[in-house]
């Protein structure tokens, strides 16, 4: 590069003019401040510059280490050594009493000239210059303050640079020019501390993006197949952006070739489903998709036929109770006979090959029961169900295509009432699935709070929760009504068993709650009680970040379901 092209580069990089004070360097718009370190504690810490590090404000870092001649040092030290020696002879010598702050600086100087004379340790000469940016002198004010507050709690000084404000912003350019020179000496150990980056990441080289790290800015990149279990949890209020983070998890995760399959309560994954070619099936009382719990489960590889149908029955079981209501010890022990005969009468028993044979439906049960002696009532209670008002809903055979990447089961249209029974069969006829096949898969179930009001249907997703790990299943599940969730005996121990966590903005009612649950700090309250939507705390096993989800132009448009951004008034975020 010629002479001329460089100062041409020059002048297009320098700023139009820099104004310089005593107590700071206006460049451009720009007020900037240096700060320089000159006290430390007698033991420096792993991470002591963590909280400057994870300000949310603009500031430069700047630290130079420069080695010292060991010899030389070793002769400063002798001589530090002497002096401390001779002070301590001369209070005794007075009769004073001893002073320990001398004693055990004189034995700090000795353990140090011991190091340093077997090549234990090295000294180095340190400098850390901190600059500060601000467009106004209150908020340069106020920065300087906080960041004085945070090294002051470690027990670290730092001083301005008045009147050397311009060699200050020089020394922290990335130039490796040194203009204020204030130094400390340091030998290795305590040196090692200041490696910087310790905030808090959740960057890998495996998964999906979930969003920004609001701490340092980083991307939060994670795979949840690489934990404990891939089960986790979203809480979240009505609006604070629950199940637009799902959608977008969604989309990620069908671009790393996982499976995923969607309980959907309110339809809102229908434009995402039609969009990515999925598909979705609405059960309803007049829909035409059908799916009947009777279907016989496919065997896994390596598991007994017997022990795969008799699991079933139990599951069956549990579908019923929540159909008919509290039943007597008796009238269970009864309906676990009728179910075990229903089958039977299909000539599916324990024992035999019945992968070919045609399944009963819930009117079969019903018939059973009214031929057993004390089944009638159970019979009449399962009559809405077979031939009255619900009898559209699961009397029929099963007639949906699982075969897609991407399986959304809507339960919009079915009544209030029959929803927690609608969500029993289809996670039954998911862990169906699931067993048959091993593959990555991601199961999500909005609003889980529903599943929760009932015991059998708790338990129900609660064992499925538990053992999803072993089919290589991650489960999702989404709620609004956090205190439901939490009230049933089974919220905790599915909190407990799901690795990820995602807290979104949550509503001044529950927060004590949530915070018990998580074990959250004030700060962290606060930080959910006023979070804007999209943006929350990200648990990743024993990990936590403040997260900011964000989606690129095309994933909002194919997930948005606010009305402005649908109605094209507004424009979501490019």
């Amino acid at each position: 590069m010629s002479p001329e092209n460089f100062n041409d580069n020059k002048k297009i990089i320098a700023p139009a003019g820099v104004e310089v004070t005593s107590n700071y360097v206006k460049i451009g718009d720009k007020l900037v401040k240096t700060l320089f370190v000159f006290s430390y504690p007698k033991f420096v810490n792993s991470g002591w510059l963590e909280g400057l590090i994870n300000l949310p404000n603009l500031f430069d870092l700047s630290i130079y280490v420069e080695p010292v001649d060991t010899a030389l040092a070793l002769r400063n030290l002798r001589k530090k050594s002497a002096q401390l020696e001779s002070q301590i002879a001369d209070q005794q010598d007075k009769g004073l009493v001893r002073d320990p702050m001398l004693e055990s600086a004189l034995q700090n100087v000795e353990d140090l000239r011991d190091v340093l004379q077997q090549a234990e340790e090295k000294m180095f000469s340190t400098g850390v210059y901190i600059a500060i940016y601000a467009d106004s002198l209150d908020e340069l004010a106020k920065l300087e303050g906080r960041v004085t507050s945070i090294m002051e709690a470690k027990l670290t000084y730092v001083k301005p640079a008045f009147f050397q404000h311009l060699d200050g912003y020089r020394s922290i350019l990335p130039l490796g020019n040194d203009r204020l020179n204030i130094r400390t000496p340091m030998n290795s150990g305590p040196l090692s501390s200041f490696f910087p980056f310790v905030s808090e990441d959740l960057t890998s080289d495996q998964g999906i993006m979930y969003g920004v790290n609001r701490h340092n800015q980083s991307l939060v990149i994670f795979d949840r197949f690489s934990l404990e279990n891939a089960n986790q949890v979203v809480f979240a209020k009505s609006g604070g952006g629950k199940s637009y983070a799902t959608k977008l998890e969604i989309i990620r995760q069908l671009m790393m070739g996982i499976d995923i399959l969607v309980i959907d309560p309110e339809n809102e994954y229908q434009r995402l489903t039609e969009a990515f070619g999925g598909s979705f099936f609405n059960i309803s009382l007049t829909s035409d998709s059908h799916i009947n719990p009777f279907d016989i489960p496919v065997i896994p590889q390596g598991e007994e036929p017997a022990e795969v149908l008799r699991s079933h029955i139990v599951n069956l079981s549990g579908l019923v109770k929540l159909m008919i209501g509290k039943v007597t010890p008796e009238e269970d022990a009864l309906l676990d006979h009728a179910l075990t005969e229903t089958y039977a009468s299909r000539e599916i028993v324990a024992g035999e090959d019945f992968s070919k044979a045609t399944p009963p439906l819930l009117s079969d049960l019903e018939t059973v029961l009214r031929n057993l002696e004390g089944g009638r009532g159970i019979a009449e209670r399962l009559y809405k169900y077979t031939k009255g008002s619900f009898s559209g809903f699961i009397n029929q055979p099963t007639n949906i295509d699982i075969q897609n990447r991407l399986i959304v089961f809507s339960i919009r249209d079915l009544e209030e009432e029959l929803r927690p029974v609608a969500m029993y069969v289809v996670l039954n006829f998911i862990w169906n699935l699931i067993r048959a096949q091993l593959k990555k898969r991601i199961l999500i179930i909005d609003e889980a709070w529903i599943m929760m009001k009932n015991e059998d249907s708790a338990t129900f997703l609660f064992g499925l929760v538990k053992r999803a790990r072993k089919y290589f299943l991650g489960v999702s599940t989404i709620t609004q009504d956090v205190e439901d969730f939490l009230r049933s005996p089974y919220g905790r121990p599915i909190i407990t068993n799901s690795s990820l966590q995602l807290l979104l903005k949550q509503a001044p009612a529950t927060i004590d709650i949530v915070v018990k649950a998580f074990n959250l700090t004030d700060a962290e309250k606060i930080l959910l009680l006023s979070a804007e939507v999209g943006t929350g705390l990200f648990f990743a096993g024993k990990r936590h970040v403040a997260i900011q989800i964000i989606p690129s132009y095309f994933e909002n448009q194919i997930i948005t379901t606010n009305p402005a951004e649908l109605l094209g008034t507004i424009q979501g975020p490019k």
